[in-house]
């Protein structure tokens, strides 16, 4: 099964365009994931939880990244799983 990540991001938000591009792009370097992005924009559980810290990366539900993506370090993370 391959693994997935989960990107909780705002529609408005320079960082996690960034962040979405990163993800992408270890896809297009031949990484194997499902990815599910969940925007916060006016759902109150989520904002409460994830306000201002997006984007917040999960990976099989263990949260990685806060505000960036380090490409090196998801490729280690996926290759481990």
């Amino acid at each position: 099964m391959a693994p997935n990540i989960t990107m909780y991001s705002r529609r408005q938000c320079g960082l996690c365009d960034k962040a979405r591009t990163a993800i992408q792009e270890g896809r297009h370097r031949g990484a194997r994931f499902e990815f599910d992005e969940r925007f916060i924009d006016g759902d109150d559980d989520l904002e409460r939880r994830y306000g201002m810290r997006v984007p917040v990366v999960l990976v099989n539900g263990r949260e990685e990244f806060e505000f960036e993506v380090d490409p090196a370090r998801l490729k280690r993370i996926l290759a481990s799983l």
